[in-house]
């Protein structure tokens, strides 16, 4: 069955099937992982859920070395494309992706979601985005003291890949612990989470953002007046056609 997006209303009694891609940001199975499991409880109630999971750093156990090859050229130039392989095909198909990312220090994501980022860079508007990406929607998870800014990075990081329907949750728990907030507090994040999960299953597509308009229209400039053939950026666009329209 095709994935399709409707609102609440729209449904009814029809079964939505969405491929969607978790990113466990942290092994340990603490209060991002409980939240997670929580959501994606709710969002299979929606209808059939395609699940694939990554989780960090088993599944990109090496940093980015910043060799820009994959910047310079096809992406299957990165020396760690036996761990990107994997995570970049299941994000071209993805319908969906939701990144679980508990706080940690300095106020941002965990370093080994970074990394993910860092190997993903290729796909930013700058260099070769990829026309699926416009179509996709994301949701990040977080608990700790620091979401608001570990949301804010990684949603920016979404951004210039082109995914503009992203949404987010995040908790101040205060503990380390899920077990140990108060039952009716812990409930009241449940109902939260779930009614979130909910929201973001009938999240109807829509227009890209002003500011990807905008940032698309900048890299065409850029690229298209300060490159030339022989540019991996350069001749990616121009293969694609995005010289000449848009990838939205």
């Amino acid at each position: 069955m095709k994935s399709h997006y409707m609102n609440e209303a729209e449904c009814g009694n029809e079964e939505v099937l969405m491929k969607v891609v978790v990113f466990n940001g942290s092994p340990r199975k603490g209060n991002t992982y409980t939240v997670t499991r929580v959501f994606l409880d709710e969002l299979a109630k929606c209808g059939d859920l395609e699940l694939s999971e990554f989780s960090f750093p088993k599944d990109m156990p090496e940093f980015c070395i910043g060799c820009q090859n994959c910047l310079g050229g096809p992406r299957e130039k990165c020396p760690h494309k036996t761990c990107v392989d994997p995570i970049y095909e299941s994000i071209r198909t993805a319908d969906a992706l939701l990144f679980a990312a508990p706080h940690f220090g300095a106020s941002c994501m965990p370093g080994s979601m970074k990394t993910l980022f860092d190997h993903l860079a290729f796909m930013e508007m700058t260099i070769a985005p990829r026309k699926e990406n416009f179509q996709k929607k994301a949701f990040i998870l977080t608990t700790g003291s620091g979401s608001k800014q570990n949301i804010r990075i990684i949603k920016s990081c979404l951004i210039t890949w082109g995914i503009n329907r992203v949404r987010s949750y995040g908790i101040r728990m205060f503990t380390d612990q899920w077990n140990k907030i108060p039952e009716k507090r812990r409930t009241r994040f449940e109902k939260s989470i779930r009614k979130a999960a909910r929201k973001f299953c009938f999240l109807k597509k829509k227009p890209p953002s002003f500011k990807t308009v905008i940032m698309y229209y900048i890299n065409r400039f850029v690229i298209g007046s300060f490159m030339k053939e022989g540019d991996y950026p350069y001749d990616y666009w121009k293969e694609n056609g995005y010289f000449r329209k848009a990838p939205f």
